[in-house]
């Protein structure tokens, strides 16, 4: 990390982009400039409020899913500490955890080695055959990957603030939480208070699915505890909201 060269980048800004005002302390303490805060929710999500039941359809199918499959997106962030590293996982394992329905979407963070993945291969119509896992890290646009995924399994990644507006079950599997806190440094304790579901090990993974902890009551009490602090403000109009101040002026 080269800071002297992210501040410079920093004083550039005129504006900074806020979802939530936790969000907005965090980002003002670690990019200190004299930029304006606009808390208006994140613009990028705003597909995600207004998206119609069709149009979900419509990005499954593309993907090849078909609408009673169980499909599981799993997003694990990137570590810079630890150049190819790669959380331990089964994708197999896990779509047997699911049981026959269940589909799983992996992405890999920009960051990581882009000539390690494929993209998914087309799919083959309805009945035998349809892999099971899917490579989509190549896909354009993740907020198909949002609308088309039943559950979220991630790490550290930020996905976990977006996915939540679509008040669906978020994962949080960290099986190097400590390493990866001391290391890398966070901002708030995932484990104390996660998005819903949370499990530092592979088996606790599959198990969370197994047992149905997944779509339980404490991880929905948890999912709305953490939407009502971080996503009140990701109502469908925060482009709006950007454009009508950065470019009409308007304060309110």
């Amino acid at each position: 990390m080269d800071f002297a060269k992210l501040l410079r980048r920093v004083d550039r800004w005129d504006y900074s982009i806020s979802a939530n005002s936790f969000s907005t302390q965090m980002w003002e303490r670690a990019y200190p400039a004299a930029y304006t805060t606009l808390e208006v929710g994140y613009p990028r999500n705003d597909r995600l409020v207004t998206a119609t039941s069709t149009e979900v359809r419509e990005v499954r199918a593309r993907l090849g899913l078909a609408p009673d499959d169980r499909v599981v997106l799993y997003a694990p962030t990137h570590r810079e500490h630890l150049p190819g590293y790669r959380p331990p996982f089964d994708p197999e394992l896990l779509c047997d955890a699911l049981g026959p329905t269940g589909r799983l979407l992996v992405r890999s963070h920009y960051f990581a080695d882009r000539d390690r993945r494929r993209a998914p291969a087309p799919d083959p119509g309805p009945g035998s055959g349809r892999a099971r896992v899917l490579d989509v890290s190549d896909h354009d646009r993740v907020e198909d990957l949002y609308l088309a995924a039943d559950v979220l399994v991630t790490d550290y990644s930020s996905a976990m603030f977006d996915y939540a507006v679509l008040d669906r079950p978020i994962v949080v599997y960290a099986p190097d939480w400590e390493a990866y806190r001391l290391a890398r440094g966070v901002y708030l304790d995932l484990l104390a208070e996660p998005p819903g579901a949370v499990t530092t090990s592979f088996p606790g993974l599959l198990d969370l699915f197994r047992s149905g902890a997944v779509d339980a009551d404490p991880a929905t009490t948890a999912r709305r505890r953490f939407r009502n602090r971080f996503c009140a403000l990701d109502d469908g109009h925060a482009a709006e909201r950007v454009v009508r101040r950065v470019f009409f002026g308007e304060s309110n």
